[in-house]
């Protein structure tokens, strides 16, 4: 595979790409470089997690990345997940690894415990340094990532987030920062602070959030705040009436998917034709509508251009939609779920999550 096949796959993959003349000196001069991302442990699995990760993962280490996924359950604890009870959230963790083993990249990723950077003083002068070159304004505005606003923050130790996830980026020896779009600020202040401390600047490399099932309302989804109302309105495992699950059966999926937001003739917002996009296109081949002859019979598209044109023009009901886009997920779940069905291990995980108190 030439430099240019693995740019263009990583473009595919992604929503933001900073930058794409970075990326092709990157592989020029690197086979495997190191990609990470990092995850609070925290509650039950859910599409974006536990399909669309697993999705983006596969194709992207085709480019030969090396791919370290981070534990956070340090940043799980500081941010108060699983009520900061560190037992339980390195339970949670442990859940999550039979996810990913479940969703196929087990052992195609390097899994790292934020554990091992808390503990080395190494890590903490890193943090020290960081904090030392970005003002408070700076760190406020990034408290984004932690999924927090600057009004919601309540203890001094919630300022270190930023400071802390930017120093894993050089702890973990990284070369591409590919985390979703609600880190974006951490992977730029990672970049920023690599050239105050000429220190190694990774690329950011952003992929899509995946919308919750309520989808964006079209005044909260003007071009001025489209990041944000992205962010705001994403699938959250903490918002459960909103989400899909990996242990959805399919009569969940189908009911969840039957009640979801899809207003015809549109796209933008719309979380079911997102899903067709992110999650079935990048699983399938193809993607199948079923409909009745007097409203034009089974039609079968080969890419998303062609469906969101469609779409668009009217020409597929919302209803027809929704029952593809539940078949699908179905399928693409359904290992998922059977894993912890009959893997006994992951099973006594499952139980034990799921009779957890989750909190944000």
């Amino acid at each position: 595979m030439d430099v240019e096949e693995k740019v263009e796959i990583i473009k595919n993959s992604v929503q933001e790409l900073v930058s794409e003349e970075e990326l092709k000196k990157l592989f020029e001069t690197n086979d495997h470089p190191i990609a990470y991302d990092g995850f609070e442990p925290s509650g039950l699995a859910h599409l974006p997690f536990g399909v669309y990760r697993p999705l983006l993962l596969k194709n992207i280490i085709k480019t030969g990345v090396k791919f370290k996924l981070l534990l956070a359950d340090s940043f799980a604890w500081i941010n108060n997940k699983m009520g900061g009870n560190l037992d339980n959230i390195r339970t949670v963790g442990n859940y999550f690894i039979e996810v990913w083993k479940a969703g196929g990249i087990g052992d195609k990723v390097n899994f790292v415990w934020h554990k091992e950077n808390f503990d080395d003083p190494e890590y903490w002068r890193k943090v020290l340094l960081i904090g030392k070159n970005q003002t408070l304004n700076r760190t406020l505005r990034a408290m984004q990532i932690a999924g927090r606003k600057e009004s919601d923050i309540k203890e001094i130790a919630e300022l270190f987030y930023p400071s802390m996830q930017t120093a894993d980026v050089f702890q973990l020896n990284v070369d591409i920062c590919q985390l979703g779009m609600d880190q974006r600020r951490a992977s730029m202040l990672a970049r920023e602070i690599a050239d105050k401390l000429k220190w190694k600047k990774p690329v950011a490399a952003h992929h899509y959030l995946i919308l919750g099932l309520d989808g964006i309302s079209s005044a909260s989804a003007s071009d001025e705040n489209k990041i944000e109302a992205e962010i705001d309105y994403k699938m959250s495992k903490s918002k459960p009436e909103t989400s899909v699950f990996v242990h959805d059966s399919e009569e969940d999926i189908k009911r969840k998917i039957t009640k979801a937001f899809c207003p015809p003739k549109i796209v933008n917002g719309n979380p079911i034709m997102q899903y067709s996009k992110e999650l079935v296109f990048r699983g399938f081949k193809s993607m199948k509508i079923e409909r009745k002859k007097e409203f034009g019979g089974d039609v079968e598209y080969f890419n998303y251009a062609s469906l969101e044109k469609d779409y668009i023009e009217g020409k597929i009901h919302p209803l027809d939609l929704k029952k593809s886009v539940s078949f699908y997920l179905n399928e693409l779940i359904k290992p998922v779920r059977e894993h912890f069905e009959k893997d006994s291990k992951a099973k006594e995980l499952y139980e034990h999550v799921k009779q957890l108190k989750i909190t944000r």
